[in-house]
């Protein structure tokens, strides 16, 4: 069974992408095995590397770098799920993804992305900044234009009104982690 990241984009305090996050983390672990992981537990220097760690094989990176590493390197794919601040990803998400190597190479990334126009923005800057690092951007993207603390509760439940729409997110959510996790299978043979 691939196991899917499911990774919370932001830090900030007050945030509603941890909401959004839970309620995605809900919906892969339908599907397959799942971790939701907070890039708040993974507090890291801004990179400063003087060479690209996917070209560095003598790379000592720092041990709350090497975490971060590890655990990304754990899973066979992953779900980004990021606000859009200022028509971009956030600072703390672009810095975790700068720093990794070869750990995600290969590995397919899902978005789901909200904002003022459905995190439009931060899933294109996401799209050019994915293979940088060797992760293969699935073709499509959740964008969750409801308003997120409005539409998601505290325990990551979309209400009621939002789940049956053959259309709304709930569907779009549920064919979006039934898509990575076919990716990751796939993809399983080009990593080996």
């Amino acid at each position: 069974m691939a196991k899917i990241g499911v990774i919370v984009g932001s830090i900030r305090e007050g945030r509603v992408s941890e909401k959004l996050a839970k309620w995605v983390f809900a919906e892969v672990s339908k599907v397959a095995e799942s971790e939701l992981v907070d890039l708040k537990d993974y507090p890291m220097p801004l990179f400063n590397e003087p060479i690209s760690p996917r070209y560095n094989p003598n790379r000592q990176p720092a041990p709350e770098v090497k975490k971060w590493l590890d655990k990304m390197a754990s899973f066979d794919g992953f779900v980004i799920v990021t606000p859009e601040y200022n028509r971009s990803i956030p600072g703390a998400l672009k810095n975790a993804i700068d720093s990794l190597g070869n750990e995600v190479a290969d590995k397919p990334a899902a978005i789901v992305a909200h904002g003022s126009s459905g995190g439009a923005q931060a899933v294109a800057n996401l799209r050019m900044v994915l293979p940088g690092v060797g992760l293969v951007s699935l073709p499509n993207a959740l964008f969750f234009t409801n308003a997120v603390g409005e539409a998601i509760n505290d325990e990551g439940m979309l209400k009621a009104e939002l789940q049956d729409s053959p259309y709304g997110p709930q569907a779009q959510l549920s064919g979006l982690a039934a898509t990575v996790v076919k990716y990751a299978d796939a993809l399983k043979s080009v990593r080996s």
